[in-house]
């Protein structure tokens, strides 16, 4: 019986150990994972660009990646879908956040782990943010 005492407590010094470090990876994994994701979502942006002469509008979102603009001219030029599947959300769940910034670039990002702007570590911003000095 002792000797499965002994067991016990030794076990739970290395789950006490090595836990909080296998953690820690699951978050910086995430992070890679929306950059990554980031970086898909870019690039069918930038081919719906090329297709149709602009980015998806503000109000028609990521959306436009997978359905068809309602505007005529823009519907005959539109090669899609742009992607595989559904647009995902950010591996912590929320939706990644999109607009139009110029004729040559987009504000494409996720909120991190915290889900609210700004934030450091696995709470910071990933992705192509806002020029304009926000977060």
């Amino acid at each position: 019986m002792l000797e499965m005492l002994v067991v016990l407590v030794i076990i739970g010094l290395i789950a006490g150990l090595v836990g909080p470090q296998l953690l820690g990876r699951v978050d910086t994994s995430k992070v890679t994972a929306a950059e990554t994701q980031i970086r898909m979502l870019k690039g069918a942006l930038d081919t719906f660009r090329l297709d149709i002469g602009r980015f998806p509008t503000k109000d028609e979102g990521l959306g436009a990646l997978m359905t068809m603009p309602s505007e005529q001219r823009a519907a005959q030029r539109w090669s899609g879908p742009y992607l595989a599947e559904a647009v995902p959300q950010d591996p912590w769940g929320n939706p990644y956040q999109y607009a139009p910034e110029s004729s040559t670039s987009v504000v494409l990002y996720s909120y991190g782990a915290d889900g609210t702007p700004g934030g450091e570590g696995v709470d910071a911003d990933v992705g192509y943010l806002p020029k304009s000095g926000g977060n």
